[in-house]
């Protein structure tokens, strides 16, 4: 009876357990608020709100047209002076629906910040068609920067806002995306995969990323066990400082692989630059 009543009781914990991973987490927004202080950050650009999104995989189980609708919602109430989107726009796994970029793109387009809306591209938007979600993003009004930079200015100071290809599927390089730019003004860069990050120059203060989902499974003690970086848990998720500049990378608001999340809720990231 006693080894009976503990194993309902594991069966319980199992089933309450997947319950939550498969379909509530999965299905939950949270915003992600945290303050960076960089170094050399301006003073004029003090408190500048950067709303990154990333990994949307439109398609997927837990990822209708109306779910991106409501992250466009959710973004706008937080009334950012930027946001970036940091690619796999698109899902090529556990497909719930067909993926039409521009309806995507057209959705995207709803988002508003003072300063504009920027992306780059990821491996599953270049593993779907590239061009075609480039062009979709584009067609709404989003910049998307692939290997470029481009100036912006808040309060009479310039920075640089500069997109990286992603890391798995192109040949990046981060080094020759500089040229033209000022030596003593602030470099901010957005890619798709983090694992580029110890070739990013250390003068550009701020490097944003997602494509690891945080691992999208962290147990308790363990951790995540799966984190699609060569890196492992070192650029998994959060705020990473090495060599004296900074990367944050997102957990992201889609899934891939297996529509699963657990320890990991979908995020907006709202960062605030000091």
């Amino acid at each position: 009876m006693r080894k009976r009543r503990l194993l309902l009781g594991l069966f319980g914990v199992l089933v309450c357990a997947s319950a939550w991973g498969f379909y509530l987490e999965p299905r939950r927004l949270v915003v992600h608020d945290e303050a960076l202080t960089l170094p050399a950050w301006p003073a004029p650009l003090a408190g500048l709100k950067v709303v990154a999104i990333s990994d949307i995989h439109l398609g997927g189980l837990h990822m209708p047209m109306s779910r991106v609708r409501e992250i466009v919602a959710r973004t706008n109430a937080l009334e950012p002076d930027l946001v970036v989107l940091l690619g796999d726009f698109v899902a090529t796994s556990h497909l719930r629906e067909t993926v039409e970029p521009e309806a995507l793109g057209a959705t995207l387009g709803g988002l508003r910040a003072r300063l504009g809306t920027f992306a780059v591209l990821g491996n599953h938007d270049w593993w779907f068609n590239g061009p075609r979600i480039r062009n979709s993003l584009e067609a709404a009004g989003i910049t998307v920067l692939d290997d470029r930079v481009v100036p912006l200015t808040v309060h009479g100071t310039r920075f640089w806002l500069g997109g990286v290809p992603d890391e798995y599927t192109q040949l990046p390089d981060p080094s020759a995306i500089l040229g033209g730019v000022p030596d003593d003004e602030p470099v901010v860069f957005i890619t798709h995969n983090p694992d580029v990050f110890p070739r990013v120059p250390t003068r550009v203060g701020l490097t944003l990323a997602g494509h690891t989902h945080g691992g999208q499974v962290r147990l308790p003690i363990i951790g995540a066990r799966v984190v699609p970086s060569r890196y492992g848990q070192r650029y998994a998720r959060g705020h990473v400082v090495e060599h004296g500049h900074d990367l944050f990378v997102t957990t992201g608001v889609g899934t891939s692989i297996l529509p699963v999340r657990f320890g990991v809720p979908p995020e907006i990231a709202l960062l605030r630059l000091f």
